[in-house]
């Protein structure tokens, strides 16, 4: 199996110098993490923009291409105004601080939304070239969020998987976004979609629940025939090799003269890219509160940031700069002695031996950010303390808190609480130093990018294969109705048809869903139809089913089949005993429920009680119907009750009153061989397709999962397919 990683950077970038092209390694987690990975070994391709070579001739420009492909990179170039719209303009002025909560840094004017998707159509545009059947597409991040879906559309029968390194923000936040249908559908289209942490995943997940309607089952969510699973895959990093640089004894003179250079004092190291996200003016009022406290300290103390250039094209991130800046120059300018300057500030990138030699000489390791995806510079730090010394100070809003428990954990937002972590990590124990250390290095080492990048394939690897969508709605469409024609020719036709849902569409409270005319006068001329026996199986109480059909001249089943009416001049017979104490004894659980869960309601019948939250908020509403359905069958353990979900509803039910029994009993009640049609939507109608014989033609209504036959999308094309057998108009071929 080959391997498409696609991202939106290439882990090299291409740069003119003196007229010459040459590659040079990205910076950022993922070029550094995963470029590795990939070219030790990955049978594969990368496929992502290889920086601002736009106006390149196109002599050079091939020579360039050629120069990538060997490499096994597969350049998506992009002009200057398409980087400034898609990347600078939607991808880092709307998305970045969105996803991170900085919601007020999101431009009332926000626009770019067509630049980002005309670029992510490029980039599914050389996933479609790039691909050989077999291949897995694995697409990074929140530049990206499309292109599965696009994807999807030029190559149906891919395996796609997704990534996203930054938060996923809560469903209140992300809700923000007026584009979140196109991005959770973008998503939607991926086998695979990972995250860092739980929390994220469960963010995701309810925001599928507020904006789509789709409720998971736990990780996996149904989307049409598909399965989409979801998972959380804590990044790492190459942890061997910043444990090996710390080793090198190029590394180890570049920490011994570090160290030389700060003379007795302890060194505090913060290395971030220069982002509003990482919480530096934060950090440095905590370092100016540590300074004012305790001033002895300004003499022993020496407080290192790198501040790694970013986004510098962006209006935010210029003020940004010389708002630390200011705050770097006022504090030196207040706390500074004639031994020492407090700050040392550092605007610039560094080497990765440099990085590496500064990680080794800190005593004591900031990484602060008010919300990061994971942070792996955290764990770069760990890595690279191969003398298993040092104190790592990390955020709780980074990911990397969920995983490195051993750190000194803090609020960033809490500027007292920081200062005060910084002392006690400087007033450490070394012993306590070494267990925290020990136990940090343990985890990194072990759970790094390889593991982490195995790990997401396997899984990719093991989902369900992709599918069409089933199979084109014309060919399904005729495979139908080529089976309704046979079914028509029998000499006797049985109809079992479902209501809600199925020859109505689902209403937001029971009482809205009443008939109209037009189903009213379908149904009365299916069941004048010669040789045809139709009966309808309802969750309904008797007495609405009378009101609402009763004049018909069909068979009529209420409460899944508990009561039942033969024809308009017949009475009502149960078809089993109630216990009726029994169900009386889940009032109090459902009332409670019900008082807990505004816009809920509770539906009682004869042989069942419901308890309806479909106009309850969404995602409450699936709480307290887990909860419920936890609840419930404690308390109905070993009696002869049992628990059904619905379409927004729960109900408890006479254990052996089904839909099933209702085929059982028209079909056992039959005066010879019939054909057999039954349609439903709900998990009830499940029990009723499971019951009637082999060669039935069985319906489901809707992208649920169903053993039936066929579907169809909703109850329109139910009655379509009735129409058509009610004026005998079934066509025996089809064009589909």
């Amino acid at each position: 199996m080959r391997l498409l990683i696609v991202s939106n950077r290439l882990p090299v970038t291409a740069r003119i110098e003196s007229g010459v092209v040459r590659l040079q390694a990205a910076s950022g987690g993922l070029a550094t993490g995963l470029g590795g990975w990939h070219e030790g070994g990955a049978r594969g391709v990368w496929i992502g923009w290889p920086g601002p070579v736009s106006r390149l001739p196109e002599e050079q420009q091939r020579a360039l291409d050629s120069q990538l492909h060997e490499r096994g990179l597969v350049p998506v170039h992009l002009s200057q105004d398409q980087v400034e719209r898609y990347y600078e303009g939607f991808s880092n002025r709307v998305l970045w601080p969105l996803f991170h909560y900085q919601v007020d840094r999101v431009p009332v004017d926000a626009s770019g939304w067509e630049a980002y998707r005309q670029a992510n159509q490029r980039f599914a545009n050389a996933v479609a070239d790039a691909y050989r059947p077999g291949d897995a597409i694995w697409v990074h991040d929140y530049q990206l969020m499309l292109v599965p879906e696009m994807v999807r559309r030029l190559v149906p029968d891919a395996r796609i998987g997704f990534f996203l390194h930054v938060p996923f923000p809560s469903s209140e936040v992300f809700r923000i976004l007026p584009w979140r249908r196109e991005i959770l559908d973008g998503l939607l289209a991926a086998d695979l979609v990972g995250f860092h942490t739980f929390a994220y995943l469960r963010h995701f997940l309810t925001s599928l629940l507020h904006v789509q309607g789709i409720e998971a089952e736990v990780d996996r969510i149904r989307v049409g025939d598909r399965t989409v699973k979801a998972g959380v895959f804590p990044m790492g990093i190459d942890a061997g090799a910043f444990d090996g640089l710390a080793r090198d004894p190029e590394v180890q003179a570049e920490v011994a003269a570090i160290r030389e250079h700060a003379g007795d004092r302890r060194i505090l190291l913060g290395v971030d890219r220069l982002d509003y996200t990482k919480g530096i003016p934060r950090r440095l009022s905590a370092i100016e509160r540590l300074l004012a406290d305790d001033p002895h300290l300004r003499d022993t103390v020496r407080y290192i940031q790198v501040a790694v250039p970013s986004r510098e094209r962006v209006e935010a991130y210029e003020s940004f700069r010389r708002q630390v800046e200011e705050a770097v120059g006022r504090i030196n300018g207040a706390c500074a002695t004639l031994r020492s300057t407090p700050i040392h500030y550092m605007h610039r990138s560094v080497s990765r031996k440099q990085l590496v030699a500064l990680y080794c000489a800190a005593d004591v390791m900031l990484v602060t950010p008010l919300r990061d995806g994971m942070n792996l510079v955290a764990k770069e730090f760990v890595a690279s303390r191969a003398d298993g010394d040092g104190v790592l100070v990390l955020s709780e809003f980074a990911g990397a808190a969920a995983e490195l428990g051993e750190a000194v954990v803090v609020n960033p937002y809490d500027v007292e609480a920081v200062a005060d972590a910084i002392r006690a990590s400087l007033d450490m124990d070394p012993a306590e130093r070494r267990a925290r250390m020990h136990n940090l290095r343990r985890r990194v080492m072990k759970h790094d990018v390889h593991q982490w990048a195995t790990r997401f394939i396997e899984q990719l690897s093991m989902s369900e294969p992709a599918r069409p969508a089933r199979v084109t709605p014309e060919v399904e469409a005729g495979d139908l109705r080529r089976a309704l024609a046979e079914a028509a020719q029998a000499p006797r036709l049985t109809i079992l048809l479902d209501y809600d849902g199925t020859l109505v569409p689902i209403a937001k409270a029971p009482e809205l869903a009443s008939p109209d005319p037009q189903l009213l006068s379908l149904l009365a001329a299916l069941a004048a139809r010669p040789n045809t026996d139709l009966h309808l199986v309802s969750g309904r109480m008797r007495e609405t089913v009378e009101e609402w059909l009763g004049q018909l001249p069909i068979s009529l089943w209420a409460e899944h089949g508990f009561w039942h009416r033969p024809s308009p001049d017949a009475s009502w017979e149960p078809t089993a005993t109630v216990q009726a104490d029994l169900l009386a004894k889940i009032d109090p659980i459902l009332d409670h429920f019900t008082a807990s869960t505004p816009g809920s309601l509770i539906e009682r019948k004869t042989a069942s009680v419901a308890w309806h939250y479909r106009i309850a908020e969404a995602e409450f509403g699936a709480r307290q119907a887990h909860e419920l359905r936890m609840v419930l069958g404690d308390a109905l353990s070993n009696q002869p009750l049992e628990v059904l979900e619905g379409k927004k509803v729960i109900e408890v039910r006479m254990r052996g009153v089904n839909k099933g029994l209702v085929a059982q009993r028209v079909l056992n009640g039959s005066a010879g061989p019939c054909a057999v049609l039954a349609i439903g939507d709900d998990r009830t109608d499940e029990e009723l397709f499971a019951a009637v014989p082999p060669g039935s033609v069985t319906v489901a209504v809707g992208d649920r999962p169903s053993v039936a036959a066929y579907r169809v999308a909703d109850h329109r094309a139910v009655r379509d397919l009735l129409r058509s057998l009610a004026t005998d108009a079934v066509p025996t071929t089809s064009s589909g």
